[in-house]
C-alpha cells in the first residue's frame, strides 16, 4: 500500500497497484495503420516547449524559487525511461509527442509507442458494454446474473437479496471484492477468466464475490469489471478482444490499440518496456492480464485522445460512431463518489471534466478531457513512478492551456516553535500493518509512510501540516494532559485517524 493519493480509480487515502489472452485478429492494414501526426506551427512549437519546461507539482510552497522543472530533468531524477503525450485544443489533438526511450537501448518513444493503459481499459470498455445495451445484448438494470451463462456471481446474505446490476457495476456500487489487479509475468501460468472470477489456482487473487448491498457504498472494484467481461462475453459469443475491436476502437479510429493479451507479435515493434521505480525493467516483461476490460488494454495517447473526442462529440451529437448521445449522457452523469458508468467526473457541474487513470506493472497513466470545450491531455509512462511525473505533466498542461482545474495550490508555510515540533516524533497506525512514522531532521518535520519514500511535512500551522507531493494534509491532536494521541490524514475527501503507536 502506499499513502500518495494519485488521480488514479479508487485511489483515495491509499493507491493500491492495479494492476488477456484473446485469438488474434488484426488485419495486416491495422497494423500498417500510423497515427495521423497534428500540423506543429510556431505557436504549438511554443506550447509544447512551455509544458516541457513548465513541471509543477500540484502543491507549492509560496515563493519558491525552484516550483517548476524541466521534463527531461525530471524524468532523470525519477527513473522513467519513457512518457508520450498527446494535448486536446478546441476539439482536436493539437499535438502528440513521445520523450526518452520505448527500452533502454532501443527505440525512442514516439506518437505510435504503445503503453498498457491500465484501469484506463475500464471506460473504453464501458464504451463497448454499453453499444451492446443499445443493440439489446445487454441491460443496465437487471440482475447480472441473468446476463451471465458461463459463471454466476454466488448469492450472499450481505447483499440483503438485492440483485447486482451491471449499472452498479459501472459506477462502482455493486458491492464486489477485488480492487485491483498485478497481471502474470511471462513464466507464470495464466488462468482463465472463469478461475479469476473464482479465485482458483493458477489465479493470484482472491474470488470475486459481494462484500456490500448493491448500492450501499461506493468502492473501487475490478472485480466488478471482470463479471462485466464475462458477460460481454457471454452475450456476444465472440473473444473479448474482437468485441472491443469491432464496436469500439475500429470505429473510433484507435489502430494502435488491442485488448489482446499477450500483445501479439504484430504490435512487439510499438511496445514500450515496462520499468521499474529504481529504473530496471519489470522481471519478465510486460504481465498479461487475463481481466482485459479492467487492466488488458495496449493503447497510445493519441488513440485515448480519439477516444476522448469521441466521448465529447456523441454528447454533442455530433459523432455518434459507438453511442448515441443520450447514453452518453447516462455514461457522465456522476453518482455516487462522483463517478458516472466507468468515468470520474470532476469540475464544476458547469464546466465537468471526465478523467481516469491506470496502473500497471511498470506503467502509470492519466487522461483528462472536458465535455464541454474540447480540452484534455493523455500522459502514459513506462515507469512506476510515473505517477510522480504525470501530475507534474497535467499540472503543466494545465497552467499552459488555462484550464480550471488541475492548477497548481500555492500554500504558505509558517514558522513553529521546535519545541512544539518535538511533541510530533513518533509511529502512527494508519491501518494495521500500515503506518506514518514522523521524525525531524534539520529542524524539518518529516513523514515517512509503510514502504514509501520519507517526505517533508511543511506547517501551516502548530497543529496541522501539508504535503507537497500530494494534496494532503497531516493534523495533530493532543489529550488532556498535552500529550499527543493520535494525527489525521486529511486526503481525497476522507479523514483517516492514525492513533500513536
Amino acid at each position: 500500500m502506499k499513502l500518495v493519493l494519485r488521480r488514479y480509480p479508487g485511489h483515495l487515502a491509499m493507491i493500491l497497484a492495479l494492476a488477456s489472452c484473446g485469438t488474434p485478429f488484426v488485419s495486416s492494414q491495422t497494423q500498417a495503420a500510423s497515427s495521423t501526426k497534428p500540423a506543429v506551427t510556431s505557436e504549438v512549437a511554443q506550447h509544447i516547449q512551455r509544458v516541457e519546461a513548465g513541471l509543477i507539482a500540484g502543491i507549492v510552497v509560496k515563493g519558491d524559487p525552484h516550483a517548476t522543472h524541466n521534463l527531461a530533468d525530471r524524468m532523470k531524477e525519477l527513473n522513467v525511461h519513457g512518457v508520450s503525450i498527446a494535448v486536446l485544443h478546441n476539439g482536436s489533438i493539437e499535438w502528440a509527442r513521445g520523450f526518452g526511450v520505448a527500452a533502454v537501448g532501443g527505440p525512442d518513444v514516439d506518437a505510435e509507442t504503445m503503453f498498457q493503459a491500465g484501469s484506463i481499459s475500464k471506460p473504453v470498455a464501458t464504451m463497448a458494454a454499453l453499444r451492446l445495451v443499445e443493440q439489446g445484448k445487454l441491460s443496465l438494470d437487471v440482475d447480472i446474473n441473468t446476463l451471465l451463462k458461463s459463471w454466476k456471481l454466488p448469492a450472499d446474505p450481505v447483499t440483503g437479496g438485492k440483485p447486482v446490476t451491471l449499472r452498479e457495476l459501472l459506477t462502482h456500487t455493486g458491492g464486489t471484492t477485488v480492487h485491483g489487479f498485478p497481471g502474470y509475468a511471462s513464466n507464470e501460468t495464466v488462468p482463465s477468466l472463469v478461475q479469476v472470477l473464482n479465485g482458483e489456482k493458477p489465479a493470484n487473487t482472491p474470488a470475486i464475490r459481494s462484500e456490500a448491498a448493491p448500492g450501499s457504498k461506493w468502492n473501487y472494484s475490478g472485480g466488478g469489471f471482470t463479471i462485466m467481461q464475462q458477460a460481454m462475453i457471454d452475450a456476444t459469443g465472440e473473444p473479448f478482444p474482437k468485441v472491443l475491436h469491432d464496436i469500439v476502437l475500429a470505429p473510433i479510429g484507435m489502430t494502435h490499440s488491442t485488448y489482446e493479451q499477450p500483445l501479439p507479435a504484430s504490435f512487439h515493434s510499438f511496445a514500450a518496456t515496462p520499468y521499474r521505480g529504481d529504473g530496471k525493467p519489470v522481471e519478465g516483461g510486460a504481465h498479461t492480464y487475463p481481466e482485459m476490460a479492467a487492466a488488458g488494454l495496449w493503447t497510445t495517447p493519441t488513440d485515448l485522445a480519439r477516444y476522448a473526442i469521441e466521448v465529447e462529440k456523441s454528447l454533442q451529437g455530433k459523432s455518434n460512431k459507438v453511442l448515441s448521445a443520450e447514453m452518453t449522457r447516462q455514461m457522465l452523469t456522476p453518482g455516487m463518489g462522483k463517478w458516472g458508468l466507468g468515468l470520474e467526473i470532476g469540475g464544476a457541474a458547469t464546466n465537468p471534466y471526465f478523467s481516469h487513470g491506470g496502473v500497471n506493472e511498470g506503467f502509470i497513466n492519466i487522461f483528462v478531457a472536458y465535455e464541454k470545450n474540447g480540452e484534455g491531455a493523455v500522459v502514459m509512462t513506462n515507469s512506476d513512478n510515473g505517477g510522480a511525473l504525470g501530475d507534474e505533466i497535467m499540472h503543466s498542461i494545465a497552467v499552459e492551456y488555462g484550464w480550471p482545474d488541475y492548477q497548481p495550490k500555492y500554500r504558505t508555510v509558517t514558522s513553529v516553535d521546535p519545541k512544539v515540533l518535538a511533541q510530533y516524533p513518533g509511529t502512527y497506525e494508519l491501518q494495521p500493518g500500515f503506518n506514518l512514522v514522523v521524525t525531524i531532521e534539520n529542524g524539518q518535520l518529516m513523514g515517512q509512510a509503510t514502504g514509501q519514500d520519507k517526505i517533508q511535512l511543511y506547517p501551516s500551522s502548530d497543529t496541522r501540516f501539508f504535503l507537497t507531493v500530494v494534496d494532503a494534509e497531516v493534523e495533530f491532536f493532543k489529550d488532556d494532559q498535552g500529550k499527543v494521541t493520535h494525527l489525521i490524514l486529511h486526503q481525497g475527501g476522507r479523514d483517516m485517524k492514525a492513533p500513536k503507536k
